[in-house]
């Protein structure tokens, strides 16, 4: 993949490039509409296109917010058109990586050495590029490590740059002003939080000291001394990314061994330590044929508020919903509800975060559950195209949901998500469960 030699960093080199992507989309709608004149067969489909292509070739040259925000909505099937999410889906783990020189800079501004003074070896071009950072290989006293730079200008831009995305998600997503600017802030704080590498190493070596009695999960060691704010330094981990391990054709046995793996790991998280790795798309991982699972990155943390957990995980108790009085009030502790709500939009909003509680509880409502079932993702679907596609939603003037379920919420259905993929049948009954009742 052909290299970046320089990242805009200054608010007018980047606001630039969004101004020019800005036209180039509007273009595509002129060439569309005009196409549309005098064929009135033509569908949106290869304007969804191009946008899709337009937009990924700014936010991947650009990196940092702006890029993660693709790199998360490609996760939410449903939200927008596929083209969309087979596009952004690149910033997982294949975005267009730095140059050298600019990889050098950047230890020696946070760790005052360049790259070779601190390895015995060090890989030039990059193995891995995502969205906020790229990962090369290194060797140290015979052990082989993994070197996370971050991309240089991503923390200082970040506030800009997703104030600058903004107009681009209301467009592609059809979402409200509240929405969009609820959903906003709670991104900002977790992408400033991802951008601080100290953090990140502190809390990676946390949960996984927390996690290391659970089975055939694999954690590497961090090395605090080799890294800053900009540069993380850890053990390399072996291993496929999700689409080249389904590539292998595992066996359906290895298949619920992984999914039963992520399962307990992600259930331990959020019952037990009350935070949870809250950026589970497949690139965070590295799957093995023996059925061994390898977390790659804890960037993404969310510490659980107690209250909250409390509320939140009533959905696992199914008689709870069957009780109008508690139903309410557990609609209205979540913010699904608000008190200004019309008797018909508190009608319209219970009766669809009823299907939601009824839809999403069910693997925690059962003691096995068969995450291949795409009879049961294709409802989860057309219930997100539902709700995305209400006019009377759209016009909602309140944000729905508390602000603490937004990367709950994400982090359940980036996890249901791979273990579709996987096509896995786990246990999914937890004694966990009884503290949130």
């Amino acid at each position: 993949m052909k290299e970046q030699h320089n990242i805009p960093t200054s608010k007018v080199q980047r606001a630039s490039k969004f101004i020019r992507t800005g036209a180039k989309i509007g273009g595509n709608y002129v060439k569309h509409y005009t196409k549309k004149m005098f064929d009135e067969t033509t569908d949106r489909s290869v304007l969804h296109e191009n946008n899709a292509n337009d937009i990924y070739e700014s936010l991947s040259h650009l990196k940092g917010g702006a890029l993660k925000v693709a790199q998360m909505m490609s996760l939410d099937q449903g939200i927008m058109p596929e083209v969309y999410q087979q596009k952004f889906t690149q910033a997982q783990y294949s975005a267009p990586p730095l140059s050298f020189p600019l990889v050098a800079k950047t230890f020696q501004k946070f760790l005052g050495k360049g790259p070779f003074e601190l390895y015995d070896s060090f890989t030039k071009n990059a193995v891995n590029a995502a969205s906020i950072g790229q990962v090369h290989q290194a060797t140290l006293n015979g052990k082989k490590l993994a070197v996370k730079i971050q991309y240089p200008g991503v923390a200082d831009s970040l506030k800009s740059d997703l104030k600058i995305v903004k107009p681009f998600a209301k467009l592609m997503f059809n979402v409200s002003d509240a929405d969009i600017d609820y959903y906003m802030s709670e991104v900002q704080e977790k992408l400033l939080e991802e951008t601080d590498y100290e953090l990140e190493v502190d809390r990676s070596m946390e949960i996984s000291n927390s996690c290391k009695h659970l089975q055939n999960m694999i954690f590497p060691t961090y090395y605090p001394e080799l890294s800053s704010k900009r540069i993380i330094t850890m053990d390399w981990m072996e291993g496929l990314h999700l689409k080249e391990f389904i590539g292998t054709n595992p066996s359906q046995e290895i298949r619920n061994k992984i999914g039963q793996t992520l399962w307990d790991f992600y259930d331990y998280q959020v019952h037990i330590l009350k935070k949870v790795h809250a950026d589970a798309h497949p690139g965070n991982y590295f799957f093995s044929g023996d059925g061994t699972v390898a977390v790659i990155d804890f960037g993404c943390v969310k510490v659980i508020p107690l209250d909250f957990y409390k509320s939140y995980f009533r959905i696992h108790n199914r008689y709870f919903a069957s009780d109008p009085q508690k139903f309410d009030q557990w609609l209205y502790e979540l913010s699904f509800l608000n008190k200004n709500d019309t008797p018909k939009q508190k009608d319209l909003f219970k009766g669809l975060f009823q299907e939601m509680v009824d839809l999403l509880g069910q693997p925690f409502h059962a003691d096995e559950f068969d995450f291949g079932d795409d009879e049961y993702f294709r409802k989860i679907y057309e219930l997100g195209q539902r709700i995305s596609s209400s006019k009377e939603v759209r016009k909602s003037n309140a944000a729905r949901g508390a602000r603490d379920g937004l990367y709950i919420n994400r982090t359940y259905f980036g996890l249901f998500h791979i273990l579709n993929t996987l096509k896995a049948k786990i246990y999914t009954k937890s004694n966990t469960f009884a503290l949130a009742s």
